[in-house]
Parts: C-alpha cells; structure tokens; sequence
C-alpha cells in the first residue's frame, strides 16, 4: 500500500464565544478553530450573531488532560458501533465529539469532523495526527474507505485496539511487579540503615568489646549511605536521565534493551509471547482487511513491540517477497515456536489465513494473561519473602552483640 504524505493542517485553537441565536436568546460556548474569523464563520452558519469571542486560555499545569491510548480505543469502539447502526460517518463523529468528557477528545474529534465534513478522506484527516492515530490505524480505515466496507473494518480495528490495549496492560503489569519488589526492598533497607542502625551504634560504643563482623559490615554500610544518600540519590536520578535520554534518541541502545529483557527469567517468557501475540494479531487484521501480505508484514513488524521481533518479521517479509510461503519463512526466522509454524501452514493451505492468526493470537493472549496471575500470585509472597530477609538480618546484626553480652554475663 502506497502512503501519501499528510499535509499539516492549520494550528487550531479553543475559542470561548457569547452571542445572540436566531431567537435573539443570549448564548455561549466554545468553539474550536484556527482563528477568531473562523470561528465566527462557523458560528454565523448557526444564526449565532457573535458579541465577544476569545482564545481560550491553556492551563498552567494539566493533570491527566491529554489523550490516551484508551481514549483512542474508545472513540474507535464508538465509531465502530455508530458505522454498524447506520449513523453517517459524519453524524457519528459530531456526536461522539460532544458526547465526550475529555476536552482534549472534543477537540480532536471536531477537527476531524470538521475536515471530514468539508469532504476529505477520513484515512488522511487521520495521518495529520500520527501522535494518536499511527501509520497502520489509517492504513486500514484507508482500506476500509476503498472497499467502501468502512463499517466492517472499523469493526476489526476496534477490536484491534482493544486486544492491543489490553495486551499492554497486562505487559506493564508483569513489568511492574519485580520493579515493586526491587523498590520495596531498597527503600526499607535504605531507612533501616539511615535512621535505626545510627541508634544501634551509640549503644554498641559503651559496650567496650569487639562487635561480630557481620554487625560492623552494617554498620559501616550504615555510616557510608548516611554520609552520601545525597550523592547516591543524585547518582541514581542522573543514571534514570541518562539511560531515559539514551533510549529515547539511540536505535541501538533501544535495540540492546529489547534483546536484554527477553532474557529475563519469568517475565522474559511473557514478553515473547506477548510479541507472538501482537505479531499475529496485526498479521490477522491487516490480511483480513484486504491489506497485502507484504504491507501486512510490514505493520506486523513496526507493531511487534520488540527489536528482535521487529528484525525478524523483516527478514520473514524478505523471505515471502522473493517467493517462500509465510509458514517456511517464519521457521526460517528461528523466532517462532512450532505450533505457531504449523498453525499458519495450515491457514495457507486451507486458504483461511487470517482466521488462523486470529486463533494463535487468541492462545497467546491467553497464555499472556495466564502466566502475568501466576507472576503475581508468585511475587505477592517473595516481595513478603524478600522483606523478610532483609529486614530479619539487619536486626539480627544489631542484636547479635546484645546476644553475647548477655552470653558473656551470664
């Protein structure tokens, strides 16, 4: 499929206006427009004789304002269910533009109205905006807009997105566990020895004997991180910046990260099948949509969420482009497990490809979702474990002197 690149549309702003209907009643409101002229045009096609009109001012600081990657799923799903009642596209985002709670939501859908209305494709009213509506969302509305089936595959991209959402959710999930566990224990750890083992030391200096060595160890930790918790803060934030900074703008410290977290123990084996499951749902939806393979390859590879996936799914697209059948250029890849290979053969042969990923997809997801219970149902005890140990040890080292003064008295 040939992309055509998006002309950037006019900067739009929110403009609050006053004026009088047609029934000279007073009224006011907010409109959305690329300048005060516009506005008033839009607003004299209503009858509305418009008194005072200003930009509206941004927020110094805005919590939770901004679109999420849950707001576009929504809006899909509502678009996608106001196709299949029949609604006119045009009528269905007006509607769903003003029904929405989040201003920034009735911004966007307004100018997507707005563009649409004045008879552009949705496909390229879309492109304008890649922060929220990425190359294979439009490529398959575009699609949908050629087939003149935009009711049926947008159908398809709202349950794309869902999936795909909640594939992320339970990703982050599994993510966010060992980091709570490793948080967890660093912080107790850190306020032990800051603020309880300093105590422990002024008692122990009027004792006059050899402390254990296992109690001097923390001590001397202790006096060592309460003599540079500034520079230990400091050092962790500027490396949290600086790897931040790094992975953001370096394709191969990105590319190294992806590699490294596959190996993961546990949570390793979840990011692979939640890339298998990805590639095959893109895989399923762009094909079934009516996207060729090649294209379809394409998006599965920028969707998979993981480098050495993305590599893979390029190397398999090479492979199909120069003749090999779908199924040996994925067991050629190495990446794939057996019954993923021998899922798409058959869908191959039987000619019913798409429905074929769409069931892999489905069993990966399953496992995805499976395997994320049993990580929390395993680290809820080890975070206990963990704690456990750490804060047991620090106060047998503060006792274990107390212990032999009284072995010694006794």
């Amino acid at each position: 499929m040939v992309k055509t690149p998006a002309k950037k549309g006019p900067q739009l702003n929110t403009f609050e206006w006053t004026g009088i209907n047609r029934k000279g009643k007073r009224v006011s409101g907010e409109t959305v427009g690329a300048n005060e002229q516009a506005v008033k045009g839009q607003l004299r096609k209503q009858a509305i004789a418009v008194s005072k009109i200003k930009k509206k001012a941004s927020p110094l600081f805005s919590f939770g304002g901004g679109i999420k990657a849950m707001d576009i799923c929504m809006v899909t799903r509502q678009i996608a269910t106001m196709l299949g009642a029949g609604v006119p596209l045009v009528q269905a985002l007006e509607i769903i533009g003003k029904g929405s709670e989040k201003p920034a939501v009735r911004v966007l859908l307004e100018e997507i109205h707005g563009e649409v209305s004045a008879g552009n494709p949705l496909s390229d009213t879309l492109r304008k905006h890649p922060r929220h509506f990425d190359d294979l969302y439009c490529d398959l509305v575009a699609s949908g807009e050629q087939s003149g089936a935009l009711d049926a595959i947008y159908d398809r991209v709202a349950t794309y997105k869902e999936k795909a959402e909640a594939l992320k959710a339970k990703i982050k999930k599994a993510m966010m566990y060992p980091s709570i566990v490793v948080a967890v224990a660093i912080a107790v750890t850190a306020i032990l020895l800051v603020f309880v083992v300093p105590s422990f030391e002024e008692i122990f200096s009027n004792f006059g004997a050899e402390l254990p060595a296992f109690t001097l160890f923390v001590i001397g930790l202790s006096n060592w991180l309460t003599n540079n918790i500034l520079l230990v803060v400091i050092a962790i934030a500027a490396f949290a910046f600086a790897f931040r900074h790094a992975h953001r703008s370096s394709l191969k410290v990105r590319d190294n990260t992806d590699k490294a977290i596959l190996k993961l123990p546990v949570v390793g084996n979840i990011l692979n099948q939640a890339a298998v499951a990805r590639y095959t749902r893109t895989l399923s939806t762009t094909f079934a949509a009516g996207v060729p393979l090649i294209d379809a390859l394409d998006s599965a590879a920028g969707a998979s969420g993981n480098a050495v996936y993305r590599d893979a799914i390029r190397s398999v697209k090479s492979d199909v482009s120069s003749g090999i059948q779908l199924n040996s250029a994925m067991r050629q890849s190495d990446m794939f497990p057996d019954m993923v290979n021998q899922m798409v053969m058959i869908g191959e042969e039987s000619g019913s490809l798409d429905d074929m990923l769409a069931k892999v997809a489905g069993i990966y997801e399953q496992q995805v979702d499976d395997a994320v219970d049993n990580l929390s149902a395993l680290l809820e005890p080890l975070i206990m474990v963990v704690i456990g140990i750490l804060v047991g040890g620090l106060i047998v080292s503060m006792y274990l002197p107390i212990f032999q003064l009284g072995q010694v008295v006794g």
